[in-house]
């Protein structure tokens, strides 16, 4: 068991270790560049390349976004909870509470985990997330009208295509599907540097604070996502993946959000960098419960 959890840490490790060190050594990294073309063209590119040919059925596929989508309401609504217990303001909490980082990180661990027919489950997940935290977590941040910034996200008609062809089983025409799979494959390694170099370029204070916030976070999403997951009798592996997908550390992105809208993004800082940390503590312990018999935790 010890191998194969090191076999599915190593591999997000050494990408991110990779970005962190390359920053540490003074190189520099074009973070907006790199965040864009992952986002505008690498992130469509993964989602239809992984659901295009995967083998989901598109009830499935719903159930997972549902339960998803319940899941970061029901986080969100467990923030002022939270906030109180930290004695923090619920707005700056919101978003580190309800958006972990199932993309640069998750995605990685899902894929090593899971293989190619787990990452389609993961790959649902994190689209969910993205709806969400580019729709009201710009509202909260005051960066532009949701309905704008669904239409002009490329990610949302690579969903709707890849929907599409599930529902109608059909399959991309050959040079595309070659195309978007050669794409993608840029995707995962481009995430796991860049969750690195911002990791090494975030300037962290608070830290018993931030400890302290990812000891609450983490049973509340874990037992929430498997509490949902069940209710919607999602299939096993479906279970296991949102249990773990939710469970990840706090997205680098809420500390951008946290800084555009002025609210504390030193803290902010503070929850992403501890968050990240710790996961390397009980990602493997998490891992092993979800593999050895998912999603019992």
């Amino acid at each position: 068991m010890f191998a194969e959890l090191f076999a599915v840490m190593a591999p997000v490790l050494a990408g991110a270790g990779l970005g962190f060190g390359w920053v540490r050594l003074g190189h520099d990294f074009p973070v907006a560049f790199v965040t864009r073309l992952v986002f505008n063209v690498g992130t469509p590119s993964l989602v239809l390349a992984s659901l295009a040919d995967a083998e989901i059925d598109a009830g499935s596929f719903g159930r997972t976004m549902l339960a998803t989508a319940l899941v970061l309401l029901g986080m969100g609504a467990a923030t002022v909870l939270v906030a109180r217990l930290l004695r923090r303001d619920w707005r700056v909490l919101l978003a580190p509470m309800m958006y972990p980082n199932t993309g640069n990180m998750g995605l990685p661990v899902v894929l090593y985990a899971f293989g190619s027919a787990g990452f389609a489950f993961g790959i649902t997940v994190m689209v969910t997330v993205t709806l969400f935290q580019f729709t009201l977590g710009s509202l909260m941040a005051g960066r532009g009208h949701p309905l704008r910034i669904l239409a002009t996200t490329p990610t949302v008609y690579a969903i709707l295509i890849a929907l599409a062809l599930l529902l109608t089983d059909t399959a991309l025409p050959r040079w595309l599907a070659n195309s978007v799979e050669l794409i993608s494959g840029f995707t995962v390694p481009l995430m796991l540097i860049t969750l690195g170099v911002s990791l090494a370029n975030i300037q962290v204070r608070g830290l018993r604070s931030g400890v302290g916030f990812s000891l609450l976070r983490l049973p509340l999403a874990a037992s929430l996502a498997w509490a949902v997951g069940a209710l919607l009798e999602l299939p096993a592996t479906a279970h296991a993946i949102l249990i773990l997908q939710m469970s990840m550390p706090v997205a680098v992105f809420n500390y951008l959000f946290a800084q555009k809208a002025r609210r504390q993004p030193d803290y902010v800082a503070s929850l992403v960098f501890c968050s990240t940390l710790l996961s390397l503590l009980y990602l493997p312990v998490l891992l092993a419960l979800l593999m050895r018999a998912p999603p019992i935790l």
